[in-house]
């Protein structure tokens, strides 16, 4: 996934959580709160580095 890609995604995400959490969706916006922190905190795997 690219940079780009992967910004877009988590700030999607962020947003469809709150935009839950003020609707009263506590459990959705929690599970979208959970996917945009672990999709944040994921380190792609560089293609050039070798075993």
């Amino acid at each position: 996934m690219t940079e780009l890609n992967r910004d877009i995604t988590t700030s999607v995400l962020f947003i469809a959580g709150v935009w839950g959490f003020i609707s009263g969706q506590f459990i959705i916006s929690t599970v979208l709160f959970a996917g945009s922190t672990v999709l944040s905190n994921i380190m792609p795997k560089s293609t050039t580095e070798s075993l």
